[in-house]
């Protein structure tokens, strides 16, 4: 009975892990971190002719170790199959034509091309009290502002690291991450003044009752099951808060 088990065990595992890694997939995950690299080629574009070079050099090279394309995923897989027991309701929601069309919007919405368009801020999108409502309801649902802070302090992240390792003990005894927390709170504060005109526009495409169905999904247990989920991920997968040596890859074959 115990060989018939642990052999049952081990022919489930792989369709466990798949499952998750289909969902990876299928929410859009590795789209947003390609634009996620993109946009940070373009910052250290940006910083190139402003900075020392040693501190360019430092910048460039730690962004590169922390933002590597293969391990941001295998941080944010191995956290997502950690921090999600049941991925099946979420993989069946992402590949709805509703969830594709859902996600389809948010690679939209984080293009370089996009990006670049709205650099001095999205137009205001008009809508009538229904929808204002539902966006209203998805904003409450969704963890976009803690999404948003958490993708810029990654990057901020790396600024402070590369300065601690010019010169030792600038951020120790806890003051990094004192200074993380607080600015995390200031940066969801500024996202939350315009959050919903931002959910407006990049679900413009939605019609309204396919707008309550999303919310119905994310305000569903499942639904926050999933979305709790994907913020633990995220931070995993950028390393928020994390230092150079600190970085340590998952086990391997996730």
């Amino acid at each position: 009975m115990r060989v018939l088990f642990a052999l049952l065990l081990c022919m489930a595992l792989p369709a466990m892990a798949d499952e998750h890694l289909r969902l990876y997939q299928a929410a859009g995950w590795p789209q947003q971190r390609e634009h996620f690299n993109q946009a940070l080629d373009a910052a250290q574009l940006r910083y190139r002719s402003t900075l020392p070079p040693a501190v360019y050099q430092a910048l460039v090279d730690n962004s590169n170790q922390r933002f590597a394309a293969a391990a941001i995923d295998r941080r944010a897989q191995h956290n997502l199959r950690m921090e999600l027991a049941n991925p099946q309701p979420a993989l069946a929601f992402f590949q709805s034509a509703l969830g594709r069309k859902i996600v389809a919007a948010e690679v939209l919405a984080t293009r370089s091309d996009q990006l670049a368009r709205y650099a001095n801020g999205l137009p205001r999108t008009e809508a009538d009290a229904t929808r204002r409502l539902l966006i209203r309801h998805l904003a409450q649902a969704l963890p976009a502002k803690q999404a948003g802070a958490e993708v810029s302090l990654a990057l901020a992240g790396v600024a402070a690291d590369s300065l601690s390792q010019m010169i030792p003990g600038l951020l120790g005894g806890g003051q990094a991450q004192s200074l993380l927390n607080g600015q995390r709170e200031r940066l969801m504060a500024q996202i939350e003044q315009d959050l919903d005109n931002t959910l407006l526009h990049v679900y413009r495409e939605l019609s309204d009752p396919e707008l309550e169905q999303f919310v119905e999904f994310a305000q569903s247990a499942d639904g926050q099951a999933y979305y709790k989920a994907a913020l633990s991920s995220l931070r995993a997968g950028l390393a928020v808060g994390m230092s150079s040596s600190e970085l340590e890859p998952p086990p391997q074959g996730i």
